[in-house]
């Protein structure tokens, strides 16, 4: 609920008709932020501020990627409640995800920073590899916490389908990774501006608007192919297992919150 009643966006919405026509992502995409602001903002705020109390940043990921994940199957989400008990249920292997991303970034900007001032062919070659790395952990980035989330599987099988699903997934990476650069610039571009007032907008939007935002555009682009890859294939071959976890999902017949498939869901994509 939004305060007092007020900027109360998260009532829940039509739905959307399976016999309807489909409509597209973009639209799908601020239809469903527009109508769940409220929550996302509220949501965005909380990681905001685990990331920042909590540096590795993997608990707040993890608690922001179910609410996004369940407003993009178009599934009510409870907001903060499923945020904390997604957080509760998976800290683990979210917190190890975090650190793991946050060590990789170091490097890497390190290494960047390093070659960048080099003027012979080594260094060209190191900077171009700091650069592919660089973008390669990114787009892996944008499938682990739905991985820890949704599937029950060590961390390094995790890692090695997001390193799968950094290449097959390639067209939704980009357009996630320059939605990510452009709303960086507008909230840089407002601490130019002369005027205290635009660098509380960019905060705000940096902290409570922007990571709702970019989670629902990461979750709605990367589900259907995680879907068509991994659970479609598995459940062609076992159509009366997990009937209500694939029910809680919104699927044919809606995952549940927590992590339900287990690991032969995966090695099964992968054979």
């Amino acid at each position: 609920m939004g305060f007092g009643g007020f900027f109360s966006y998260d009532k829940p919405g039509p739905g959307i008709k399976k016999d309807g026509p489909k409509k597209k992502t973009f639209f799908v995409l601020f239809e469903i932020w527009w109508r769940n602001l409220w929550k996302l903002c509220v949501s965005s705020l909380v990681y905001s501020l685990l990331t920042i109390l909590l540096i590795p940043g993997g608990l707040g990921a993890a608690g922001i990627t179910n609410v996004a994940r369940n407003l993009a199957r178009d599934k009510h989400s409870f907001g903060l409640s499923d945020f904390f008990e997604t957080v509760k249920k998976n800290w683990k292997q979210s917190l190890a995800a975090g650190i793991i991303h946050l060590v990789v970034d170091i490097i890497n900007a390190f290494a960047i920073y390093f070659y960048w001032f080099g003027d012979d062919v080594l260094s060209i070659i190191g900077f171009g590899f700091s650069v592919a790395l660089f973008i390669l952990f990114r787009f892996m980035k944008y499938h682990v916490w739905l991985m820890i989330i949704t599937f029950k599987l060590p961390l390094k099988k995790i890692y090695k389908n997001c390193f799968l699903f950094a290449f097959v997934n390639w067209k939704a990476n980009i357009i996630i990774g320059l939605t990510e650069i452009l709303l960086l610039a507008i909230c840089v571009a407002l601490f130019f501006v002369p005027y205290y007032i635009a660098w509380v907008v960019s905060i705000l939007l940096a902290t409570m608007v922007f990571p709702g935002f970019i989670n629902l555009l990461t979750q709605l682009l990367i589900f259907p192919k995680v879907k068509e890859l991994v659970i479609d294939p598995y459940y062609a071959e076992h159509p009366d297992e997990d009937v209500q976890l694939r029910v809680n999902l919104g699927l044919d017949v809606e995952i549940e919150e927590d992590s339900v498939f287990e690991d032969k869901h995966i090695e099964n994509e992968n054979k």
